[in-house]
């Protein structure tokens, strides 16, 4: 027996003790990888959050169909006669699952803590002057400037206990990239609907439904076993077996079988979320290239080439099975800024791309390596894998590393990687957030996820700019302006929107979530 067979019986078998046959109570949730940790301001990661949601909550959420709606904040508004203050309203009657009673002391710490230099959520509160507590149940939330579309970026800030926090010495966020560890990476104290009971990092997590919960309405699904399963095959063997109850990141391959098979359905939609390369920029050689005295990515023409190479049309009807939206610019069309102008994408021409790598000075090519995650996206080693086919095509020969997304995310953060695959959701909805991680300079606040360290001052204090403009016209008009100098430097390769499925038994119902973040209190049984 495999490795990954081995550990998957392991936990099958430690939730049959516990929980015996699954029941309309309990779900068992596989997906490809697991949380990066459980510091709920650590990791700005879409599988992250998707488990916290289910033990911390938000000020304001979104629902499927991409709507903010209240969570611990009720009602929210700028404040009469001071156009740079949000006011926020919170719910009565919340408290911790420790049973501390939730109030507004909760909601400024949370929010310095996820704008402090370790956060990667710091970047969506980079606008924010002071966070003050009117009383319990109001906030006050000072900006440097006038941001009508901040409650946008709070959708993924989770809000902590004080009081909890300061008694296990997690005041401080976890330096994920570092390896740091702290008492809040493993154990919570959320507000939310599920209660963490058990967590075996990469193997199993349970959760119990939280009986003082807010919500009228209590969950049908009383009970979560959370099991990370890597291996493709074994996840939907898992499925057609009744071992598991719900597979949340389905093979592509499978879609057509499993929603054929007896007891089992299929729901697909497309995801908010664009899957691209992304290329180290700077004088400085690659440090996996056989080109010592330059960098190759650094010349328009090797990235114009290159964009030239990849055919996507083919990647999504081989590669993808017809389950992908091809896209040339990397952001989806659910968020403000798209327009089917950018949205098109060249078609692929090998003697045009060869001919501008050999004016760029590289008749022969060049080598180097691609960082790619194999448990995150649909088919992501499997896109990585035909891009380097197509790359050799016109003479750069790629050598492909694989690696899971707990390994491959701290490469692109701390920018040790020369060429890479990511993929990037929008949960602001909006073209700044794809400005503010991926197109800034890296510095501050800026820049989280700039893995190839693409600078350009000009765009820089347009970005900014974006933060703080009350004029939308305006606001929009240098939306396009930045997306037309990003495409025309080619800082990111864009590749396709990702379409996701959900294969389940056919007695329950979970609906696709535009930020593949579905809430086990979603799920309806028939």
């Amino acid at each position: 027996m495999n490795s990954v067979l081995a550990r998957f019986g392991v936990a099958l078998l430690a939730s049959s003790m516990l929980v015996g046959a699954a029941s309309a109570e309990t779900v068992r949730w596989a997906r490809a990888s697991d949380a990066l940790t459980l510091d709920p301001h650590s990791q700005n990661q879409g599988v992250t959050h998707n488990f916290a949601h289910h033990i911390y909550e938000t000020l304001v959420d979104r629902d499927v169909s991409g709507a903010l709606q209240p969570r611990l904040a009720t009602e929210w508004a700028i404040k009469d006669g001071d156009p740079t203050t949000w006011v926020f309203k919170l719910r009565e009657g919340v408290t911790f699952h420790d049973g501390a009673a939730f109030t507004a002391e909760d909601v400024v710490f949370s929010l310095d803590r996820a704008r402090s230099d370790k956060s990667n959520m710091r970047q969506l509160h980079v606008g924010i002057e002071s966070v003050t507590a009117v009383d319990d149940l109001t906030v006050e939330v000072k900006m440097v400037g006038p941001s009508p579309l901040y409650p946008n970026n709070l959708t993924n800030t989770f809000i902590m206990d004080k009081t909890w926090s300061e008694a296990n010495d997690v005041v401080a966020v976890q330096d994920y990239a570092a390896g740091e560890d702290n008492y809040a990476v493993r154990n919570t104290n959320g507000t939310g609907p599920y209660i963490l009971q058990s967590r075996e990092v990469d193997v199993r997590s349970v959760l119990t439904m939280n009986e003082n919960h807010w919500a009228e309405t209590k969950p049908a699904v009383t009970e979560i076993i959370y099991l990370p399963i890597a291996d493709a095959a074994t996840r939907v063997a898992a499925l057609l077996s009744g071992e598991v109850d719900i597979v949340q990141d389905v093979p592509v391959q499978d879609i057509d079988r499993l929603s054929s098979s007896p007891g089992l359905k299929v729901e697909t939609g497309p995801e908010n979320r664009v899957i691209y390369f992304g290329y180290k920029f700077g004088d400085a050689p690659l440090a996996s290239s056989n080109i010592t005295d330059r960098n190759p990515f650094n010349d328009a023409k090797v990235r114009e080439a290159m964009a030239l190479a990849i055919d996507r049309d083919a990647i999504k009807t081989v590669v993808m099975r017809g389950n992908s939206i091809p896209t040339g610019v990397a952001n989806p069309p659910f968020v403000n800024g798209w327009t089917p102008e950018l949205d098109a994408y060249p078609q692929p021409d090998i003697e045009k791309a060869k001919a501008l790598l050999t004016e760029a000075g590289y008749p022969e090519g060049f080598t180097v390596t691609l960082d790619t995650p194999n448990n995150r996206y649909v088919n992501d080693e499997a896109i990585s894998q035909a891009v380097v086919g197509m790359l050799g095509q016109i003479g750069i020969n790629v050598t492909l590393a694989s690696r899971p997304v707990a390994q491959h995310s701290p490469l692109v953060t701390s920018n040790q990687t020369d060429f890479y695959l990511l993929g990037w959701g929008v949960p602001t909805f909006d073209s700044a957030y794809v400005f503010n991680d991926l197109v800034h300079t890296k510095e501050g606040s800026y820049g989280a996820y700039n893995g190839g360290l693409y600078s350009n001052p000009e765009l820089d204090a347009k970005i900014q700019s974006l933060g703080t403009e009350v004029d939308l016209d305006k606001r929009n008009a240098t939306i396009a302006e930045i997306w037309e100098v990003v495409q025309a430097d080619r800082v990111l390769l864009p590749i396709h929107n990702q379409v996701l499925a959900y294969a389940m038994k056919d007695n329950m119902t979970l609906p696709v979530h535009p930020e593949n973040q579905p809430l086990m209190t979603s799920v309806t049984f028939n």
